[in-house]
């Protein structure tokens, strides 16, 4: 939470995890409803988004890192919301926009080296830690982008 206000410069924010009720963390931080949402969670969380979605809301479904190592996916039991809200929801896969590749880098590089665009990197070194690198993606474990160098440059 502290690195998406102080490094991002997000008005505010919330750990899905610690909340014990979503929707109302939701209607808390946004009392109007939410417009756009990028979905990369799924589950509960998902749930109480569509609970909260404004009417013509948009979401863009691109994972739901919450359900990928469960035995039984969390069902999503809000979905009539959907259609009172008239909210559309399109998946968003990367590879649909390879052609566009060079020319999304021409765009946002610039803004990279000035600064402008701020990321974090969780890097780790070795092949022999990659494998417990890709486990922690799943448990959270990383902040940021997890990178394994193999070679120095």
């Amino acid at each position: 939470v502290e690195l998406l206000k102080n490094k991002f410069g997000f008005d505010d924010a919330f750990n899905y995890k610690e909340e014990p009720d979503l929707n109302a963390a939701l209607k808390r931080y946004f009392p109007e409803g939410i417009d756009i949402y990028f979905e990369n969670v799924g589950g509960k969380m998902l749930d109480a988004v569509i609970l909260n979605m404004r009417v013509h809301g948009r979401i863009a479904a691109c994972g739901m890192i919450s359900q990928y190592n469960r035995d039984q996916p969390e069902g999503v039991h809000n979905l009539m919301s959907i259609v009172y809200k008239r909210v559309r929801i399109e998946g968003f896969a990367v590879f649909d926009y390879y052609p566009q590749y060079s020319k999304f880098l021409d765009f946002i590089l610039p803004y990279i080296r000035e600064g402008k665009v701020k990321y974090v990197e969780d890097i780790v070194e070795g092949l022999e830690n990659g494998p417990a690198a890709l486990i922690g993606l799943f448990s959270g474990r990383n902040v940021g982008k997890q990178v394994v160098v193999i070679a120095p440059q």
